[in-house]
């Protein structure tokens, strides 16, 4: 019998699911729309109805277990909590629903400590015991390993480093501070830099051509590569801003490596070579030159059902 896990990424438009190998190789997929299950009982049906069929299709297999990834996704309760983007309001004893369904462990956190999970079991912290991933998407998500194990706090909730604030009183954020270090440093940061840049400057720039509503990361990210000088300056203030929220991290847990991952993660050099320029000027002298800044060794279209199943082999291979 081959041995795999599923990995399940639960987001607010789609649900990703997979089965995946020890090696890391994705066997299956399939895709649920999740926003046509309202009904928590529903999807979890829907949901494990997807994982046997998976299962079916190939001979010989044995699951292990289930990891999941989450909105709010709870690693010590296995419950989805208040997560706003998703239909079903309160508290989802989500891992006690699907062990109803299918009898084996089910392991769930959130997307961010996902990715960091899929990093160290698949990726490029292979044989790290300390470091952080920053997932530089639609918000900021981060997750934090330290000394093998990834950092849950009392609450299962701890590592939010998108919601430490890195401008007093600045930009509004969705959690209802103002400042936080996911209003400037991801993929919208950006935007709403660019934007703000647009609108208070008169110079030239590629990015005057294109509508507001079309604006991303991609394009500026291009922008500056053709050195126009507003993308290169949306990018460079973008870029201190994450620089600053990683000096502050590397403060309390001196990782070895940050692994930035996303959409913002994909504008390259033109991203890096900033952030570790601003890292040096910013980072307490004792810590200077001990980080590396590296981009994520996961494949960003695997990345999701790979860290979701990394909970469970992590587990196994103890």
């Amino acid at each position: 019998m081959k041995e795999v896990v599923a990995g399940v990424d639960i987001g607010g438009t789609n649900t990703v699911s997979g089965l995946v190998d020890r090696s890391g190789n994705i066997i299956a997929t399939e895709k649920l729309i999740t926003t046509d299950y309202p009904e928590i009982n529903d999807f979890i049906s829907a949901l494990s109805a997807s994982i046997n069929r998976m299962l079916s299709k190939e001979k010989g297999l044995q699951l292990l277990g289930i990891g999941i990834g989450a909105p709010n996704g709870n690693y010590y309760r296995g419950t989805i909590e208040l997560a706003a983007n998703l239909a079903w309001q309160g508290i989802i004893p989500f891992a006690d629903l699907l062990r109803e369904k299918i009898d084996v462990p089910v392991l769930m956190t959130n997307d961010a400590n996902a990715a960091a999970m899929g990093e160290m079991i698949f990726g490029a912290a292979k044989g790290m015991k300390d470091f952080i991933v920053l997932t530089l998407g639609t918000g900021l998500g981060s997750g934090i390993v330290i000394n093998g194990e990834i950092v849950y706090g009392s609450t299962g909730f701890a590592g939010e480093l998108g919601h430490s604030v890195v401008v007093p009183d600045g930009r509004q954020c969705g959690c209802g501070q103002r400042g936080c270090l996911e209003t400037y440093a991801s993929a919208t940061g950006l935007v709403k830099t660019v934007l703000f840049l647009l609108s208070d400057r008169r110079e030239d720039s590629i990015l005057r051509g294109i509508a507001p509503s079309e604006l991303t990361s991609k394009k500026i990210a291009e922008a500056a590569a053709s050195k126009d000088s507003l993308a290169l300056e949306a990018m460079d203030f973008t870029a201190e801003k994450l620089a600053a929220g990683i000096a502050d991290a590397v403060v309390f847990s001196s990782p070895e490596a940050v692994f930035l991952f996303g959409g913002l993660a994909r504008a390259g050099e033109m991203l890096f070579d900033p952030v570790r320029k601003y890292v040096d000027l910013k980072i307490m002298p004792i810590f200077r030159g001990t980080v590396k800044i590296l981009l994520s060794g996961i494949p960003e279209n695997n990345a999701a059902v790979l860290g979701s199943a990394a909970l469970i082999w992590n587990k196994t291979s103890l």
